[in-house]
């Protein structure tokens, strides 16, 4: 994906550690980003329980529409866009679905296109419920 990204890239995941910090510092570093002008999918932090871990793919899955407005710009913090989606990827590899999607769940097309920041702001929520 992106051949500068992989050598500054260092998972870290410490026990009783939320496995999303390294996730927050970036969403955090990201968040006032100017550059970054792209409408996302963005689920509604207070989704139901169940469907949390369908949200979360959802967000992760929309960084990389991100990382592509972020190569085509060439914005300044696409290395911690990049952080984001590879680490989100790789806690889900290590943690295959755990739950059966309910009826409840939305599909992340389903759920309303907001702007960055937004996106950003309800990840951040999410999170925080997930690291509770």
């Amino acid at each position: 994906l992106c051949s500068f990204c992989s050598s500054a890239y260092v998972p870290k995941t410490e026990a009783g550690h939320c496995k999303w910090a390294e996730v927050l510092k970036d969403l955090e570093r990201i968040q006032t980003s100017k550059d970054i002008d792209v409408s996302l999918y963005t689920a509604n932090a207070d989704e139901d329980v169940k469907c949390l871990e369908f949200v979360m793919r959802c967000f992760f899955l929309e960084t990389e529409e991100i990382i592509q407005e972020c190569r085509i710009k060439n914005c300044s913090k696409t290395q911690d866009v990049w952080n984001i989606w590879k680490n989100g990827n790789e806690s889900f590899e290590k943690n295959k679905l755990s739950s059966t999607k309910s009826e409840k769940c939305k599909e992340c097309e389903e759920y309303e296109e907001k702007n960055f920041t937004e996106f950003v702001q309800n990840f951040v929520k999410v999170i925080q419920r997930d690291c509770k």
